[in-house]
């Protein structure tokens, strides 16, 4: 039987009311009814009593934060058991909920912003769990990181010091070690004697690839302007000092077309420019071209501007290409250059026998990035940067009197972070109760069902596949008979003219399925060597979710042929059909 109401100064109840009425699993995506206290309501007031409650643990399940703790639970459950993508409701309409800048001047009940944050926040969120969400790099989550991410937001550590994280700390020292070992696989001994180092890192763990990839590149440019008798290094002179004192004219960095948007912000960050960032034209593969690469580096030098790094990509975001990493390696080796590879999406192919070689030279790269709420599977906010050598993130080594001292085991003497919470103790605890073998099988699989995905696509007469996977990446467009009958033109301006109507349908074709909230696939845009180089729009699908299944990849296409036949897509293939008409 439930319990009768609690009012607000209820044994460490405090700010709250009653939750063991409370059931929002009773409308589909959390509608949920108001809440309701009776007539009689309460209402929440701000006491030192009662703020004192609100830090305290509930002493019972039975508690009245005890019970609101059980219903979010079986709510998020109920939520994540859902396989629609999203509700269908406009930002615009969304944005409303969240119109008032102004802080309240008086509390409200814990329950009370539950109900709102489920009804306006989680009813209105993408489920990216959802085996018909396929177009970006997020993935359903194994279940058993909810609860261990419990025990790492009541711990509330703080990994910028050992203060205020004891334990974590070598913990966190112990998974970059084992991602190091997966990547660069040294033996015992090296770890033994670097991964607890007080004076080394063999890496950083950050929030993200974004400044994995900022460590590696931060790494590589101070490494370049060491400390001399009469330079202070480029931590305390400033580049421009640097540039005058090596007789530079300026710095670049030199990377495939394909190459993550991040780059240019750590080339915008450490002051190089993002007009110094170099994009290298990429084959028929989207892999970029060695030679040209090579060529690129040579005239750079010769124009006094000195690469300070080339990187390699282990799965592109926009197709999951790898880069010739062992060619890449052999072009820096030779011109002394630090080698970095952006493996965020594709480092944990590392993990299978079967495609391990698709990343062969990966272990030369002075630096690798690794994002570990990619295929990893743990939640948001989870990346790693690893380097070859112990010594060379001390380039960017500093300290404080308060924190971070000289000497010390503190890990953010060699991050650009400062606070930051445990992240590594889900990733710690990925990597045992998966392990080796469970990422292998999600790596496979993951390859496989893209490859037969693929295969599907060149199957019909109505799709065209752009990008053949290599990972677990494609890229295709919807093509309707009078396209295809274009695109075999003769005529330049005829292919042009059937592109450029193919590029608004896809467009239009993607916006209305997401809308649709039934399935979702991303959009990029490409410019194949089989279509002369033409920008083409296309879908773009990421198989990492193991939940997702051909048919229901199946089911996708079949969605997309369907909105294809109707407005406001069929404009578009109304008007291919007048171009091929016209033609002839």
């Amino acid at each position: 039987m439930s319990k009768p109401a609690r009012s607000l100064c209820s044994a460490r109840g405090a700010a709250v009311s009653p939750a063991s009425a409370i059931d929002y699993t009773a409308r589909p995506m959390f509608r949920a009814a108001a809440l309701t206290m009776t007539d009689n309501k309460k209402l929440a007031e701000a006491s030192l009593e009662s703020l004192y409650r609100i830090f305290t643990v509930p002493e019972a399940p039975d508690s009245t934060l005890g019970l609101i703790d059980q219903s979010i639970s079986r709510n998020m459950a109920g939520f994540l058991q859902e396989h629609i993508v999203a509700a269908e409701r406009d930002l615009q309409l969304i944005e409303k909920d969240f119109a008032n800048p102004r802080i309240p001047d008086k509390p409200i009940f814990v329950s009370e912003q539950i109900d709102f944050l489920l009804d306006k926040v989680v009813a209105q969120s993408v489920h990216i769990a959802s085996p018909g969400f396929v177009g970006h790099m997020a993935s359903a989550l194994p279940y058993f990181m909810l609860p261990l991410a419990r025990i790492m937001t009541a711990l509330n550590q703080n990994l910028v010091k050992v203060e205020t994280s004891k334990a974590f700390t070598p913990l966190e020292r112990q998974v970059i070690g084992m991602i190091h070992q997966l990547v660069y696989q040294q033996d015992d001994a090296f770890y033994e004697r670097w991964m607890h180092d007080r004076n080394h890192a063999i890496g950083s763990f950050c929030s993200g690839g974004t400044i994995a990839n900022l460590t590696a590149l931060w790494a590589a440019r101070n490494a370049l302007f060491p400390i001399t008798t009469d330079f202070a290094g480029i931590g305390q002179e400033g580049l421009a000092a640097g540039l005058v004192q090596q007789g530079y004219r300026a710095l670049a960095i030199v990377v495939s077309e394909r190459g993550h948007y991040s780059l240019g912000k750590a080339a915008d960050i450490l002051g190089i420019g993002r007009r110094q960032l170099v994009a290298v034209e990429t084959d028929a593969r989207n892999k970029v071209k060695p030679a040209e690469l090579a060529r690129r580096c040579d005239e750079l030098q010769r124009e006094g501007v000195r690469v300070m790094a080339i990187v390699g990509v282990a799965g592109t975001s926009e197709t999951g290409s790898v880069d010739p990493l062992e060619a890449l390696a052999d072009i820096a080796a030779e011109r002394d250059i630090h080698f970095h590879v952006d493996s965020a999406w594709g480092g944990p192919t590392l993990f299978s026998r079967t495609h391990r070689h698709l990343l062969t030279g990966i272990e030369r790269a002075d630096s690798v990035t690794l994002d570990a709420h990619k295929q990893l599977y743990v939640p948001m906010g989870a990346g790693l940067c690893v380097f070859r050598r112990p010594e060379t993130l001390s380039a960017v080594e500093h300290h404080a009197e308060y924190i971070i001292r000289k000497g010390s085991k503190d890990l953010g003497s060699h991050s650009v972070e400062g606070s930051r919470p445990g992240m590594a103790v889900l990733v710690h605890a990925g990597l045992h109760i998966i392990a080796r073998e469970g990422y292998e099988l999600l790596i496979d699989q993951g390859i496989a069902k893209a490859r037969a995905f693929a295969e599907r696509i060149k199957a019909t007469d109505d799709f065209e596949l752009i990008s053949e996977p290599e990972l677990n990446i494609l890229t295709y467009r919807y093509l309707p008979a009078a396209a295809r009958e274009l695109l075999a033109s003769d005529n330049p301006q005829i292919r042009q003219q059937a592109n450029s109507v193919l590029n608004a349908l896809t467009r239009s074709l993607q916006k209305t399925q997401r809308g649709l909230g039934k399935s979702f696939v991303s959009r990029t845009q490409l410019t194949p060597e089989h279509h002369k180089r033409t920008p083409i729009v296309v879908f773009r699908v990421v198989l990492a979710n193991p939940l997702t299944t051909l048919e229901i990849l199946d089911n996708i296409l079949q969605e997309q042929r369907e909105l294809a036949a109707r407005a406001p897509v069929l404009q578009f293939v109304e008007k291919l059909q007048a171009l091929a008409q016209g033609a002839h």
